[in-house]
């Protein structure tokens, strides 16, 4: 039986947690903590001049065991719109992408095709607008974009900051499953459930949860969230806490 791949998501409110201090240290612990095989980070630049990474560089692997992926935008940045993508080294990379996203904000999203001992996988980070029908247009262009390439296992995961559980994924609900494993946001007192997966149907997971603890608490205003997938059959999974 091939293992799964464990797959995080997590806003990292550029490395500044608790009491507003940059404390990077405790975001690469929390991380380090869930052992991923893929990190998808959101809020990984700062917004401002040249977006200088919230995270060091050279303690990333040496933390973590994690690479960041190279999405071309070259040092200082860790991505593309705040959005990156941390590996680990043996995961080989067929392709990637940065998505511009329409919208009142500037917004993108990045995306990778990965081949892994159980099949390809492709992945895609993202990081939503405030308002909702930003939102819905940021959708459309993410699922018209993957509906162009070929099929095949897809997540999509990240802070969709979308509040309600009834409306505003409509149309990302009908081509994939949505999981929210958990309330996320805020994390010293968690009442929404801002952060996501969705998945299409050649997609398997397994289990599922929001690592909510002292140190993620502490790290940030958004609780990360877990994912234990395996490519193939599609097939239900149970989401735990």
């Amino acid at each position: 039986m091939t293992a799964p791949t464990r797959i995080m998501s997590y806003n990292i409110r550029k490395g500044r947690g608790h009491g507003f201090v940059h404390r990077p240290d405790r975001v690469l612990q929390v991380i380090a903590g869930l052992s991923p095989d893929i990190a998808l980070l959101q809020e990984a630049d700062h917004r401002l001049g040249d977006r200088p990474a919230a995270l060091p560089r050279a303690e990333i692997e040496a933390e973590t065991g994690l690479v960041p992926l190279q999405f071309g935008q070259g040092a200082p940045s860790l991505g593309w719109h705040g959005n990156t993508m941390l590996l680990r080294p043996d995961i080989d990379v067929t392709d990637i992408a940065r998505l511009d996203l329409p919208g009142l904000e500037p917004r993108g999203a990045v995306m990778a095709e990965l081949a892994l001992p159980g099949g390809p996988l492709r992945v895609v980070g993202l990081h939503l607008g405030l308002l909702r029908h930003s939102r819905r247009r940021q959708l459309t262009e993410i699922i018209t974009r993957l509906a162009a390439r070929d099929p095949m296992p897809t997540l999509i995961a990240g802070d969709f900051n979308e509040w309600s559980d009834e409306v505003g994924l409509g149309r990302l609900a009908r081509a994939y499953e949505i999981l929210s494993p958990g309330k996320t946001f805020h994390a010293r007192r968690p009442v929404a459930s801002l952060d996501r997966f969705a998945f299409n149907d050649l997609l398997h997971w397994r289990d599922a949860g929001v690592a909510d603890d002292l140190a993620a608490r502490r790290a940030s205003d958004h609780l990360p969230i877990w994912i234990d997938v395996v490519a193939g059959a599609h097939g239900q999974g149970r989401a735990a806490r």
